[in-house]
């Protein structure tokens, strides 16, 4: 998800700077790219732009908000394991130490 935020991000930013720094305009006609467009092309073009970037931001945040939950959860459920195995091993050695018959000696 952060991936394809960030993509959007850039193929919006790379979108924008294209119409920034390559409009040429010549005998009325506007130029992005070698391409002629008219005018509400141009703006529908900046529009699209900047639609991926903000959808890139929400997405990304989304992804990271997600992927920071599953590190909390696997980190919740490691120590609970870690404790888990704890306590067996004191409760099998509780065991072994009140049989007479399992005591190893």
């Amino acid at each position: 998800m952060v991936i394809l935020g960030l993509l959007l991000i850039t193929g919006g930013a790379l979108l924008i700077a294209a119409a920034v720094f390559t409009v040429e305009i010549t005998a009325g006609q506007l130029e992005v790219l070698g391409t002629e467009v008219g005018a509400l092309t141009l703006f529908l073009l900046g529009v699209g732009a900047g639609i991926a970037i903000l959808w890139g931001v929400a997405i990304s945040k989304f992804g990271a908000k997600r992927s920071l939950a599953k590190r909390r959860e696997s980190k919740k459920i490691n120590e609970l394991s870690e404790k888990l195995q704890h306590a067996e091993s004191e409760r099998r050695r509780d065991i072994d130490e009140d049989d007479p018959d399992r005591r190893p000696y």
